[in-house]
């Protein structure tokens, strides 16, 4: 065997070793224990800039999107493992060094003031970034409520919205999270409704997308409630949220939405959503600390929500939430995530996502045997993508794959099932992804395709 074609050999053996911890790859891939992580390269808060990288002025997102100093000084905020090529950013987002030494200090305060903090000076502490919160969302502060997640306060929608009868019909659609769609079936025992699935059109566009909803509108008469996804975790399709909840309401139907992907990453608030329901998530593209969420409901719509277990009934929408001993750091540090969020700007962010998604996106285009989930139309893209082999629909097809682009060539994708036209492979990059990173996902691609 050659020199190199041992090298090789090594550095797949050392991938295997650190990667195959626990047998199962994908869906697991855990980290060796003994690795060097950021958590043991993280400089300690008085060594941490508190220097923002703030956008320049008078730079159109599309052409800041392509300036890679600016994106390696927003890069150099992050402490991002250099084990593989991280693609997988849809997750959760890294905490910026800033956020994570804030939340490190506010942990170590909280513990030390113990009861005596977190009865008399956590609750307006909060209440601060409840309403820094809103603020950021476009919304007034008693719309919301602060959850551990967006799937957490997408139960609380689903499961309490009472405006259903036995008979009714409620409806979501392949693309929904999964747990989500367990919920939304979980209604037909709990409120004795018909459940109806629809699928989306593959490849999809934008009249085809909102044309399967107007048909099942047309095809239910007893429709009450949809839940929609604004940014699906599978193929990152975008969905017409406005147009569909504007057509929605206009037959008496209520839409419940997910926007775990898209505040953080889409240049829009919640107002933009055009619905009255949405779950939020603000450690994906936020980047605050993990378990933190929210849930919208608009003024006047509170008491179509049932209290919690229990809670007294009326407008404070706090009562629709009741998530026990919270973790207090994480929410202390939610402001700093969001000045971070706003020093770069949202449509910065999202010029950069979709420029680095389009890069390899058309890439893979040209690749053969290629098949990629994704639409060349604007308005349904984010930063999120997906592909399979052409043929190769299963999930061992796909989990296959994923592992053969981490064990062999350092690039980390997650498969993703679910789709009616089949699993594929979700690519994901993060605003502190250089493009390097997308080129050797292309390479990767590349030599796969051809062994």
């Amino acid at each position: 065997m050659s020199g190199h074609s041992m090298e090789n050999k090594e550095i797949v053996d050392a991938r295997r070793r650190h990667l195959l911890c626990s047998g199962a790859l994908l869906g697991a891939l855990p980290l060796a224990s003994g690795s060097a992580g950021a958590a043991s390269q993280t400089s300690p808060a008085s060594q941490v800039s508190t220097a923002l990288p703030v956008a320049p002025v008078g730079v159109t997102p599309a052409a800041l999107a392509r300036d890679n100093a600016y994106w390696n000084a927003v890069a150099a905020q992050y402490d991002i493992t250099d084990e593989v090529i991280l693609l997988d950013n849809a997750y959760w987002g890294s905490m910026s060094k800033l956020v994570l030494a804030d939340y490190q200090q506010q942990l170590a305060m909280v513990n030390r003031g113990n009861a005596w903090y977190g009865r008399v000076r956590f609750p307006a502490e909060f209440e601060t970034a409840r309403k820094r919160t809103a603020e950021a969302l476009g919304v007034h502060h008693d719309e919301i409520v602060l959850t551990r997640g967006a799937t957490e306060a997408l139960q609380v929608l689903i499961a309490g919205y009472q405006r259903l009868n036995p008979g009714d019909s409620v409806l979501y659609a392949d693309i929904d999270y999964d747990n989500m769609i367990t919920t939304m079936r979980w209604l037909k025992q709990r409120r004795g409704v018909n459940v109806v699935e629809i699928n989306m059109p593959e490849p999809f566009t934008y009249d085809a997308v909102v044309a399967a909803y107007v048909a099942a509108m047309d095809q239910h008469p007893r429709l009450k409630l949809m839940l929609l996804t604004h940014v699906n975790h599978r193929n990152g399709m975008v969905l017409p949220v406005a147009h569909i909840a504007r057509l929605a309401r206009e037959r008496g139907i209520d839409v419940i939405v997910d926007t775990a992907h898209g505040f953080g990453q889409l240049d829009m608030r919640i107002p933009d959503l055009q619905a009255d329901f949405v779950g939020i998530n603000l450690h994906k593209w936020i980047g605050a600390p993990v378990g933190v969420g929210a849930v919208y409901i608009k003024r006047g719509r509170v008491r179509d929500i049932a209290p919690y277990l229990g809670e007294p009934d009326g407008d404070d929408i706090s009562t629709r939430v009741h998530t026990g001993t919270l973790n207090f750091a994480a929410y202390l540090s939610l402001p700093k995530a969001l000045d971070l969020h706003a020093a770069i700007g949202v449509a910065n962010k999202q010029a950069r996502l979709q420029y680095l998604r389009n890069r390899w996106v058309e890439g893979a285009r040209q690749i053969k045997g290629v098949a990629v989930l994704a639409s060349s139309d604007a308005r349904l893209s984010s930063a999120i993508s997906a592909f399979r082999l052409k043929g190769k629909t299963r999930a061992e097809d796909t989990t296959g794959l994923a592992t053969q682009l981490a064990l062999q060539h350092g690039v980390f994708t997650v498969p993703r099932n679910g789709l009616v036209s089949g699993s594929c492979i979700r690519v994901t990059p993060g605003i502190f992804t250089p493009e390097s990173h997308i080129d050797a996902l292309l390479a990767a691609m590349q030599k796969v395709t051809a062994a």
